[in-house]
């Protein structure tokens, strides 16, 4: 009997031993985890400020997203924007004893180590969601061996007991649902409903936040753009789980069950959505580095210098590189979550896009289509010879992306040639939506080239805010930025600064002068004649300014240039915004100098602004994501002219739109007939490869460009090649509709406002505007 007593004391006291040891290999074990001693750990720190890159957002005025910079396209969320019914869903199936342990459920533990002793998978997974959380917050590298998928669930175990220790249950519920990846681009539950759903958390469905958590267990799996059977039977799953826990009846269970996925998906993409190019300008240019005079070739030093001015003079230029955050970094667009307050106005960046798309889709390119059928060697104008076309094609093809990909990849010369001469099957952009083909990729070069480009820019004169900004007809096909990256020759519309230098030298619209050809005699002693580019009543007789700008008689414009020397023009065009150089010659009143449409509508905005430059600016104010503002912007102004010259102009170019090149305005059905004050100007360049109208009320200023990507890519006849066909019903199109929207405060009533004092009498003592017949010569470059 004591035998049996003494060997019971020793079983027992080996026992005890046992789990002592046990309990103390277990105590090492997380205090080696702890300390790091298994592995790398978070710190405390990191524990505190987990870190989440969060896409930053581009917001309009009237506080529409309309797009995102990120890495992972994440937008935080609070836990009072989760709806109960997505949050009842989450624990319901991932984690139903949530709200009692802390970290750590045993019950699920004893799940896990059954499995790995048995192999058996089936038994069904332990992790809570703080488990998870940590695994999404504090990833390491991937493991294959069983022990050392036990190590890491056991480090797991310690950061979710600190998470549990650093942070509420609703905290880290809303952590988990910001951080989780449901694939297509939505990571995190705010994404995830604007890209599955076109909807916001807190207005999520039952069915449809059910979908959202069945796909945390496996987003790859359960898609519901690739798998939708197998997503709705996985939402079905978590359906039954609300049941069973009572978040749900039965009732409600069996019809909810019974719906479709109801998915409304919406592809993030950065070429699609509202204001594409606006957007990518944005980005480009507060991301962009200090210009270094290394990186630009000999051929680029003018743009070295412009990008210089722009990073000492422009604000939003390299705004990501010349600010820090607390900790002393810059700010990442990509990651920190920025909230950027455009000028753009979501509404009117609608009807801007409508106009330019549905002028070029439904007016100019089918004129153009008809056209091409007369070109011997189309698209190209038939003043081009073989040798040319051939060598601007050879030239389009070097840009391409598929020669730099062949070249690339170690092709010759002749090899790329024969490449680009063979047939492939291919996707090409037409009017009519994609077309599936086949064509030489030559072909579909010259497919390319044969469209034409818009660009269109719209400011608020009081304040300089953009509010529309469309860069080109469509982004995906035709990347190239037309209103601020691209400069063409602006034809008649810098006829306006020469007239301003004459107001300002004490002539006045009402001023006659004789419409007679005028000689220049050039620097290396050759002469050069102005004249009209077509005959009109008024050839020879003496006729006003006002008359004389209003039907852009190159003769008069001539004589105005010989009264004062270009490089005053120059000096005026300067103060007046543009900065763009400009080559300071008589035959700089025809607009051969490349300049953007942003600095033309800038300028223009001086004449309705009294004088005042106010420069065109597109963001208010930055904040970061804890909503505190960073950052605001304001328009840099200055005086240009004096107020009465800007009043005499307005006048002028008044004359333009109710009586000269712009008079469609007034009478045209589809995008005349507009009511109220308008000032403006047509332009056309020489063989009318490009067409202008900048038009200015009481409350905007606006300005239109239309041409091909070539020059020599055009109409042949002015008619149909003229600023006031190719540009002019953009610029018509956009206003009617901005006037129509009775949500906007733009309106047909305000007028210009006249200065005090202003004795000049504008009422001009001439008939010529009268007898001026109307012809199909609406504009003459």
């Amino acid at each position: 009997m004591e035998k049996e007593k003494n060997t019971f004391k020793k079983y027992t006291l080996f026992l005890w031993v046992c789990y002592l040891a046990a309990a103390a290999l277990v105590f090492i074990l997380f205090f080696s985890i702890t300390k790091g001693k298994l592995g790398e750990m978070p710190s405390f720190k990191e524990l505190e400020n987990p870190q989440s890159l969060l896409a930053s957002e581009v917001i309009s005025r009237d506080k529409v997203v309309m797009g995102r910079y990120f890495r992972e396209n994440r937008s935080y969320v609070s836990y009072d924007q989760l709806p109960p019914q997505l949050v009842n869903a989450l624990i319901a199936t991932e984690d139903v004893r949530f709200y009692k342990h802390s970290g750590i459920d045993l019950r699920g533990l004893f799940r896990v180590v059954k499995g790995i002793l048995t192999g058996n998978s089936s038994t069904g997974g332990g992790s809570t969601i703080s488990q998870q959380l940590a695994k999404m917050l504090f990833p390491r590298q991937e493991f294959e061996s069983k022990s050392d998928l036990v190590l890491r669930k056991f480090k797991e175990w310690v950061i979710a007991v600190k998470l549990e220790k650093s942070y509420t249950k609703e905290e880290i519920i809303t952590m988990y649902l910001n951080k989780y990846d449901f694939l297509n681009l939505a990571v995190g539950i705010k994404s995830a409903a604007r890209i599955y759903f076109n909807t916001e958390p807190d207005s999520l469905q039952i069915h449809q936040a059910a979908m959202l958590v069945g796909m945390a267990k496996n987003s790859a799996l359960f898609n519901p753009i690739r798998r939708p059977e197998l997503t709705k039977d996985r939402r079905n799953v978590v359906l039954s789980q609300m049941r069973k826990y009572n978040y749900v009846t039965k009732q409600e269970y069996d019809s909810i069950s019974a719906l479709p996925l109801d998915v409304d998906y919406q592809k993030e993409d950065f070429k699609s959505g509202l204001a594409p190019y606006f957007r990518e300008y944005l980005r480009v240019t507060m991301d962009a580095k200090k210009p270094d005079k290394s990186r630009y070739a000999s051929w680029q030093q003018v743009k070295f210098k412009e990008d210089s001015v722009e990073w000492e003079t422009n604000p939003l230029y390299g705004w990501c590189k010349k600010n820090f955050k607390p900790d002393g970094t810059n700010y990442d667009l990509y990651e920190d979550g920025l909230k950027i307050y455009t000028t753009i106005d979501s509404r009117m960046q609608q009807y801007a896009e409508q106009s330019v798309q549905n002028h070029l889709k439904l007016e100019l390119q089918p004129a153009f289509e008809r056209h091409l059928k007369r070109l011997r060697n189309r698209p190209f104008s038939n003043d081009m010879g073989p040798n040319e076309v051939n060598a601007l094609l050879d030239l389009s093809m070097r840009q391409s992306e598929r020669y730099r990909v062949l070249r690339a990849k170690g092709m010759n010369s002749g090899q790329i040639k024969k490449n680009f001469s063979e047939p492939v099957e291919m996707s090409v952009f037409t009017w009519q939506g994609t077309k599936d083909t086949i064509m030489t990729p030559m072909d579909s070069i010259r497919h390319y080239l044969s469209y034409f480009r818009s660009s269109f820019m719209a400011m608020d004169l009081e304040t300089g805010q953009v509010r529309a900004y469309v860069g080109g007809p469509n982004y995906q096909h035709f990347m190239y930025d037309m209103v601020k990256g691209g400069k063409r020759q602006v034809g008649s519309t810098v006829k306006p600064f020469l007239y301003t230098l004459a107001m300002q030298n004490g002539l006045s619209p009402c001023t006659k002068v004789p419409n007679v050809k005028q000689q220049f005699i050039l620097y290396d002693g050759t002469v050069w004649e102005a004249r009209n580019s077509s005959p009109t009543d008024m050839d020879g007789k003496m006729v006003t300014l006002k008359w004389g700008l209003a039907n852009s008689v190159n003769q008069i414009s001539a004589w105005v240039m010989k009264q004062f020397n270009p490089q005053s023009v120059v000096d005026v065009m300067e103060k007046m915004g543009v900065y763009s150089r400009i080559d300071p010659v008589p035959s700089m009143f025809l607009g051969t100098s490349d300049i953007t449409l942003y600095e033309m509508v800038g300028a223009y905005g001086t004449f309705a602004n009294k004088g005042v430059y106010t420069q065109p600016i597109f963001v208010t104010h930055i904040e970061d994501k804890h909503g505190n503002v960073i950052a605001t912007f304001r328009p840099e102004r200055h005086d240009a002219i004096d107020e009465q010259t800007a009043y005499l102009m307005i006048n002028l170019l008044r004359g333009v739109i109710d009586t000269g090149t712009g008079r469609r305005l007034r009478w045209h059905k589809e995008y005349g007939e507009i009511q109220g004050p308008i000032a403006g100007k047509t332009g056309t360049t020489q063989n009318h490869s490009d067409g202008w109208f900048m038009g200015i009320t009481p409350q905007l200023v606006a300005g239109a460009w239309t041409g091909a990507d070539l020059r020599s890519i055009r109409f042949d006849d002015i008619s149909t090649g003229q600023g006031a066909n190719m540009a002019l019903p953009i610029w018509g199109h956009f206003i009617k509709k901005v006037y129509a929207d009775k949500t906007l405060e733009y309106k047909p009533d305000h007028e210009f406002e006249k200065p005090m004092n202003f004795l000049i009498n504008l009422d001009c003592d001439d008939d010529a505007d009268v007898r001026q017949k109307p012809t199909e010569y609406d504009d003459f470059f």
